[in-house]
């Protein structure tokens, strides 16, 4: 099965990348952030949706990602096509996968979430861990 490929535009209006401690604390403070940048950057209609997926893939990058002493980050970009978010933490082996929990686990629904929401989603290796990106087109 081929993996989505991102989309690829002429250029990056905006860019934002910031490292987070992996801490559950630090989950909401991305989501803010994310809702925050997008807004400011002309679209507000899709803010909200942005930091629901920026906190589903920071939920999972300090649950499944973490490895001690090593921060993850939250990186957001603008075109004039997408706006992209990318989380990347430091295990590369666990790789995000969309799940079908049945109606009573509490758990397993974040991908599930993702995958709804963005137009692409993948995961992209790095050296040391990997990229969890996804994509929300501009409306």
């Amino acid at each position: 099965m081929a993996l989505p490929r991102p989309c690829v535009s002429a250029a990056v209006l905006h860019e934002d990348a910031l490292d987070y401690t992996p801490v559950p604390s630090s989950v909401g403070l991305a989501r803010s952030r994310a809702a925050r940048l997008v807004s400011g950057w002309g679209h507000p209609g899709i803010a909200g949706d942005a930091a629901l997926v920026v906190g589903e893939l920071a939920a999972n990058a300090v649950l499944h990602g973490s490895v001690r002493g090593r921060l993850f980050r939250v990186r957001l970009t603008l075109t004039a096509s997408a706006v992209r978010i990318e989380v990347s933490d430091a295990r590369g082996e666990r790789r995000p996968e969309v799940g079908s929990p049945s109606g009573d686990e509490k758990s397993g629904r974040g991908m599930v979430i993702v995958d709804a929401l963005a137009a692409r989603w993948g995961v992209l290796p790095r050296t040391v861990g990997k990229t969890v990106w996804a994509e929300l087109d501009l409306r």
